[in-house]
């Protein structure tokens, strides 16, 4: 009597590999990305024409009342911690677009009785 010989099954595809794949390249985008902290407010950027890179590593913020946050600290505390910070580079200052120019030359002449005279103002494209 002659038996059919039976079907060879063929081993599954091991998915570790690809598991292996997934997590190397969301380790590799964790590491590459940039994590900036939020706004201590929130701010509506000025409008303008023109677009720029911006070159700045530190952040001024101003909010549209006139309250201005730098590195976490609130008022007084950020200018103390402004004048503390190295000069590396441009200054970014972050203002609401409701601000007066009246508050926004004031915080400019601040700035520059510190000696921060390399300031970009953060704009948006309409």
């Amino acid at each position: 009597m002659k038996f059919a010989s039976p079907r060879r099954r063929y081993p599954a595809e091991s998915i570790v590999p690809m598991i292996n794949v997934v997590f190397l390249l969301l380790i590799f985008f964790m590491m590459s990305a940039t994590i900036t902290p939020p706004a201590p407010f929130d701010l509506t950027l000025p409008e303008t024409e023109t677009e720029a890179e911006l070159a700045g590593d530190k952040t001024l913020y101003l909010s549209g009342q006139g309250q201005v946050s730098f590195g976490g600290a609130l008022d007084e505390a950020a200018w103390a911690l402004l004048d503390k910070a190295e000069e590396n580079g441009p200054l970014t200052l972050r203002t609401d677009a409701t601000l007066e120019a009246r508050t926004l030359a004031q915080v400019l002449a601040r700035l520059s009785s510190m000696g921060r005279a390399n300031v970009e103002l953060v704009v948006r494209a309409p």
